[in-house]
């Protein structure tokens, strides 16, 4: 005999959960003591935001479902927002929301609003909780967040039931991923015959299967056949940068450059490719496309979808590592050499430091085992192209969602999963604003992570956005002067730099401490202007 709270917090442990993310209210007690009994970390954060981040990131990095909780009114909806980046940048993940009895349903409540109808739209599924469909309920929220494609489930806890009683049965135990269909055959060998057909295909390669661990056969297959190759942001790592047939990401910094590859493609192969990060119109040439996914394609109309495969995408790939394919007209010295132009246009010389020195240097330094993750903002246009990952998962952001604040508590999820690994949050400083409150967790936490912000004094991106529509700049200016002024903000270790060698210098010693670390870093943001893409094609 086990109460609701005692078992949902066994279940959870049970599926190999280990940190639950929140704010608590009243009606949490009874769960939280539940967690501190069962070994379930409760790690209260700063803002309920940050909690649903930081559950992204485990959900992601460990393929179990994070957890996030948070009370009734505004905890929810301020969780929101991380549950909304779970949806759309494709992690498995658990919302819990403290709602209001069933008795008060649709009453005049303080703090009283409708859970199910706001989490509705950012979830894959929302429902409510009770001793009578405990484990049902519990066990299918597990099921749809880690099934194809994974993402949020949100289960409203009525403020009531924790202590109702229910019987030894109702543990739920560890669920198995669902089954996902096996890929047409027919259709696989269309696609095949397109290949055998085509005289410049082009690979596009998406976050499916970064996120699905499929990159060593991804891999095979490439180093097979001289196909050029194209990733997605999220799907960084999939392919070394410095593989031969590596042609850059699409979206990112100088992807106009890019684009000289793939515009003389006559077929394009997008594999494991999710529209969700960047639609295929806005780059692809009017060529004939082979989407081969989990899920079906996004395209409009007027594009000549000549094979749309859904299903097992390792199924798919096997299959493609079958083929006895031709040797294309590509020449792979001008693949390196467009490559090579790419990288120099990324590294623009100045008379002053900037992000470009900063993130170069930051290459240098850290292990090659290291992970970053990377906040919304010019920025991150720029080390979406110019940063180098070798394995998946290496390279952490939002782009689905492009949530900014996604930097610091997205570093306190990575750091807590893979405590072996440094892990570096890049973030502007605008973005740091918006989450800075859990550096105060990671000082509780006594986390050695760094967080790297790069100062510009502006929201550069909507700079670079406003000179494109050739508007006055308003609106946009952050603040005049010094940003932190003080060798600490929170009681963390603040290191500025100004300059290359003090960036160096900055690393190094943050990379030998014992818990957080900011390096705070100056840097010269007009380079942006000539580096971020306004068109794709």
């Amino acid at each position: 005999m086990a109460t609701v709270a005692e078992q949902l917090v066994k279940s959870l442990h049970e599926q190999g959960v280990r940190y639950v993310f929140g704010i608590p209210g009243g009606p949490s007690i009874p769960y939280m003591e539940a967690m501190r009994n069962t070994g379930l970390e409760f790690v209260l954060v700063s803002n309920e935001q940050s909690a649903g981040m930081m559950a992204d990131v485990c959900g992601r990095l460990t393929g179990v479902p994070g957890v996030c909780h948070a009370t009734f009114g505004p905890g929810a909806t301020n969780l929101a927002t991380g549950v909304g980046g779970a949806l759309l940048d494709r992690s498995p993940l658990i919302a819990f929301t403290t709602e209001v009895k069933d008795a008060d349903i649709g009453r005049r409540v303080q703090m009283n609003i409708d859970h199910q109808a706001l989490y509705r739209p950012i979830t894959k599924w929302t429902t409510r909780l009770s001793k009578n469909n405990f484990k049902e309920t519990l066990t299918r929220a597990l099921e749809i967040a880690v099934s194809e494609v994974p993402g949020p489930v949100h289960v409203g806890l009525p403020s009531n039931i924790d202590g109702e009683i229910l019987g030894s049965d109702s543990l739920v135990p560890k669920i198995k991923n669902g089954f996902i269909p096996r890929p047409d055959p027919v259709l696989l060998e269309q696609a095949a015959a397109l290949l055998k057909k085509a005289k410049r295909p082009i690979l596009a390669i998406g976050l499916t299967v970064a996120r699905l661990g499929l990159h060593n056969s991804m891999r095979q297959f490439i180093s097979q056949n001289n196909i050029p190759v194209l990733l997605t942001p999220m799907a960084k790592g999939v392919l070394p940068e410095t593989h031969p047939l590596y042609a850059g990401v699409v979206f990112h910094a100088q992807s106009d450059l890019v684009a000289s590859i793939y515009r003389k493609a006559d077929l394009v192969i997008g594999i494991g490719y999710d529209s969700v990060e960047f639609n295929y119109e806005s780059w692809m040439p009017m060529v004939p496309l082979v989407h081969i996914d989990t899920q079906s394609v996004d395209i409009p109309a007027e594009y000549d979808v000549a094979c749309d495969i859904s299903g097992d995408l390792a199924q798919s790939i096997a299959y493609l590592n079958s083929l006895s394919l031709p040797v294309y007209e590509w020449d792979v010295s001008q693949i390196q050499a467009n490559k090579s132009q790419v990288f120099q246009a990324l590294m623009p010389k100045s008379n002053t430091f900037n992000p470009s020195d900063a993130i170069r240097i930051l290459q240098e330094e850290l292990p090659q085992d290291g992970i970053i993750t990377a906040d919304v903002g010019a920025h991150l246009h720029l080390l979406g192209q110019l940063w180098k990952a070798s394995e998946p998962n290496r390279f952490i952001m939002t782009n689905g969602w492009s949530s900014m604040g996604f930097g610091i508590p997205a570093a306190i999820g990575a750091k807590l999963c893979k405590p072996a690994s440094m892990v570096v949050g890049i973030t502007g400083d605008g973005g740091f604003l918006m989450n800075c409150g859990e550096l105060l967790t990671a000082r509780r936490l006594g986390i050695h992570l760094v967080i790297l912000v790069l100062c510009d004094r502006n929201l550069s991106l909507i700079e670079i956005k406003q000179n494109w529509k050739q508007v006055p700049q308003y609106g946009t200016q952050l603040y005049e002067g010094d940003y932190f002024a003080a060798d600490k903000f929170l009681g963390v270790p603040v290191l500025t730099v100004h300059e290359e060698g003090e960036m160096k210098a900055a690393l190094q010693k943050a990379f030998s401490a014992s818990g957080p670390v900011i390096v705070e870093a100056f840097v010269d943001g007009s380079v942006y202007n000539k580096l971020v893409t306004r068109s794709y094609k």
